[in-house]
């Protein structure tokens, strides 16, 4: 019997609050895996902004694209992706949106980006910790702009939560990760980066890449306005 079955017979996994005797929660193992079986997000701080972007990987041509978005608006400076369980994303960017606009109302003011993933990572980290829940099968990349400076977050199922130059969250993210590093400059612009992630799907997908099941979401630094572009218009850029 390997260790996964020792531990499902002992009964480790039957809640997401008991450490197994390896030190893992493994409702929370579970979870993660569920996330890298998420569609594909990449984001990128610019020179002169910030972008996500993301494949939808929608094939059946019964569902409207555009219902099916990935890459969701929390407030104007402020965009987040999900991997995972899209209902479980749901919850969370509803609550982020009404943060930002609950932090609006109170002090005039736009919302910091790192404030929006804290409360949000604090939120997951609580649902691994108390009985009765299940932990959030889902990980956000949030970007936006503080102040006109771009940055990017990413949070885990656990609500641990970084800031990155850039990352990959869902479906091969840790092959993504390293072709970043290998390829990220903090000198690109929105345009280069774009097309460096791009590629990075391309070389990684082979023939089951296909640019019309994307979407991009982008806000540069000056403009201060996020845009969106799916398919072909994403090469045009």
């Amino acid at each position: 019997m390997d260790m996964d079955m020792q531990h499902q017979a002992m009964g480790y996994d039957r809640t997401a609050t008991m450490f197994s005797p390896d030190g893992l929660l493994l409702q929370v193992d579970y979870a993660e895996k569920t996330v890298r079986l998420g569609v594909s997000s990449i984001g990128m701080v610019c020179a002169d902004g910030v972008f996500i972007v993301a494949d939808k990987r929608i094939t059946d041509k019964l569902i409207v694209q555009e219902s099916a978005s990935r890459i969701h608006e929390v407030d104007s400076h402020i965009f987040v992706s999900s991997a995972g369980i899209t209902s479980d994303a749901r919850v969370l960017i509803e609550k982020a949106q009404l943060l930002a606009q609950q932090h609006r109302v109170t002090y005039d003011s736009p919302i910091e980006p790192e404030t929006i993933i804290k409360d949000l990572s604090d939120m997951k980290q609580q649902f691994t910790q108390y009985g009765g829940a299940r932990p959030f099968g889902v990980s956000l990349m949030l970007a936006g702009l503080n102040n006109k400076k771009p940055e990017l977050f990413s949070s885990d199922v656990t609500g641990n939560y970084f800031a990155y130059h850039a990352n990959a969250i869902g479906e091969n993210d840790e092959k993504i990760r390293q072709k970043l590093r290998e390829k990220y400059k903090k000198d690109l612009t929105i345009k280069q980066g774009v097309k460096t992630a791009l590629d990075i799907l391309k070389e990684l997908k082979g023939d089951k890449f296909n640019v019309d099941q994307c979407e991009l979401a982008y806000i540069k630094s000056e403009e201060e306005k996020l845009k969106r572009l799916e398919g072909k218009e994403i090469e045009k850029l």
